[in-house]
């Protein structure tokens, strides 16, 4: 397996998780905060998806697909304490997007080279993500970390744990 392989078993294994943890969940369960000053589902959602278009911008510039102009205003860090559902997207244009950014994604990957990847992530990176091969590392690795405050939330809203 070469390294854009594996980056690709992550994504793949990642989308498996966050998608499995949706499922069964209503737009009004997209609303749940797992406790006081967490953000809630429907914010998450957002904030993963613009960030990942952000990333492979970025890598990337003009491969991303653009997101409607309403998105980033909706998720906001000031919207994030929002709890009106109409202030945000339904579940199925959220998961449309991820998938449409996450397309993306991948086409860049596909595009990049070995020596591309190991190149510098460049300026507007958070200073963790040095290469480019992070950045696609990362990808994976954040939406785990956010569908992990989802398995919390599933399990207060009575929902089965998954995996």
């Amino acid at each position: 397996m070469d390294t854009k392989q594996a980056i690709k078993t992550s994504l793949a294994q990642a989308d498996f998780i966050w998608t499995g943890y949706l499922a069964d969940l209503t737009d009004k369960d997209l609303l749940t905060r797992a406790c006081k000053g967490s953000n809630h589902i429907a914010w998450q959602l957002g904030h993963l998806i613009q960030s990942e278009r952000y990333f492979i911008d970025k890598i990337a510039p003009g491969k991303a697909t653009a997101l409607p102009g309403d998105f980033n205003p909706r998720h906001t860090k000031e919207m994030a304490t929002v709890d009106e559902g109409e202030k945000f997207l339904k579940k199925d244009d959220y998961i449309k997007y991820a998938k449409q950014v996450r397309a993306d994604a991948l086409k860049v990957l596909d595009s990049l080279s070995e020596a591309d990847l190991a190149k510098p992530a460049g300026p507007g990176m958070p200073p963790f993500l040095k290469s480019v091969g992070d950045v696609f590392v990362f990808l994976g690795s954040h939406w785990i970390m956010h569908a992990g405050q989802w398995a919390i939330i599933r399990r207060s809203i009575g929902k089965p744990p998954l995996f």
